[in-house]
């Protein structure tokens, strides 16, 4: 039944004008990981992460990380299959730049037209294409905006890697302003649009009950080797919950948990599974789901929260009750946070590239990470030479 309703959910339609845009004068590259549009593009997705030492190190990475890419790519499809043949991640991306860009057209003339471009990591449209047609089509102002609300280095970090890697031995257009937007996790509109999506299934319960109702904050886990070298990611997750329950306003208890580890290494816990199972245990037997650190569908909320977790899981454990917050998506709410975020961005006089991005963790030794920092400087600077940058990653 599940697996029907995703395969029928209808996701906004781009319109023509969109796709035949006149050229931008401030173009908007959205920043995320991506995910596969289809099963055939499950395999070559998978080799992709299993490869990217921004994303995740292995040893003898060149040979493990393809061998288990190869060895999941099966499972990953029947996943993919489960939930309707596809990730959902680019429609969505894709509606809410343009619903960002109508609103920025609206709000700041000055700096229209604004277009909105997809950069993904592991799946098209690929970061160094969505680069080059930026070029192309010729923007005067260039504003690159993660879509992690919350900054790490395995995810923004490795995006704008990605970035400094298509610049290594090309120009920096002259005729370009770049500025970057890395972190905005605790920006109010954001934890107004979650708080919105929790009070809508916070409704779903009985009115004697609902004050009691556990609300389990779940973000994607991290290595504890990454959190002891510094990322700032889980104290920025936990800042969005913070500020999303202030925003809720309710008595209702809540935790954050962590989901999604890869591998044997030790990650952050307590993993979700394990905190719905103990949590029933101990007598909590209603719960919401609130996936916090996703600002749309895909893998990790339709099949990993809802199939395995809110179906299976909850069921094995005895939960009464558990519902799952849906993401951002098209939320107006969400979309005024956009449009906030980038409009301010546009309209201040604050460096293009924050200090918080070019202070390096306190246990870095990443030569690539120093790399990136200082391309950034260069990239969105003032007054700087702009020769092809050259490195030795």
């Amino acid at each position: 039944m599940l697996s029907s309703f995703y395969r029928n959910m209808r996701l906004p339609r781009m319109s023509a004008a969109y796709s035949t845009a006149a050229k931008p004068k401030t173009a908007i590259v959205l920043l995320n990981m991506g995910g596969p549009k289809t099963t055939d593009q499950v395999g070559d997705y998978l080799h992709r992460i299993m490869t990217d030492r921004d994303m995740i190190q292995l040893p003898v990475q060149s040979r493990l990380g393809p061998w288990i890419a190869r060895r999941r790519t099966d499972e990953v499809k029947k996943k993919y299959e489960e939930i309707g043949g596809g990730s959902p991640i680019f429609k969505w991306t894709e509606t809410q730049g343009r619903l960002l860009t109508d609103e920025l057209d609206k709000k700041l003339p000055q700096s229209a037209p604004h277009k909105s471009y997809v950069a993904f990591r592991y799946v098209p449209p690929f970061t160094e294409d969505t680069f080059q047609r930026v070029e192309q089509e010729g923007a005067e102002r260039v504003v690159i905006f993660s879509q992690y609300p919350q900054y790490s280095c395995a995810t923004t970090g490795s995006s704008l890697n990605a970035i400094a890697d298509y610049f290594k031995e090309r120009p920096i257009p002259t005729n370009v302003q770049f500025s970057m937007i890395e972190r905005w996790a605790t920006h109010p509109l954001l934890a107004q649009a979650h708080a919105t999506r929790i009070r809508e299934k916070l409704d779903k319960f009985d009115a004697q009950i609902r004050s009691d109702v556990l609300i389990l904050f779940t973000a994607h886990s991290l290595p504890l080797k990454a959190v002891s070298r510094g990322d700032t990611y889980p104290h920025e997750v936990a800042a969005t919950v913070a500020a999303t329950m202030a925003s809720l306003g309710v008595p209702n208890p809540h935790r954050l948990v962590w989901q999604s580890k890869v591998g044997p290494l030790p990650w952050l816990q307590p993993y979700t599974d394990d905190a719905i199972k103990d949590y029933s245990k101990k007598g909590h037997k209603h719960m919401i789901l609130v996936p916090i650190a996703f600002v749309n569908e895909h893998i990790e909320t339709l099949h990993e929260l809802d199939i395995e977790y809110c179906d299976e899981l909850a069921k094995e454990a005895g939960v009464a009750q558990i519902e799952r917050a849906a993401t951002p998506n098209d939320h107006p709410t969400f979309i005024a946070a956009l449009a906030d975020i980038v409009a301010t961005h546009l309209k201040s006089d604050t460096p293009r590239v924050s200090k918080q991005f070019l202070t390096r963790c306190p246990h870095c030794v990443s030569p690539r990470c120093q790399m990136s920092k200082n391309f950034f400087k260069r990239l969105c600077g003032i007054n700087v030479n702009r020769e092809p940058i050259v490195t030795n990653s």
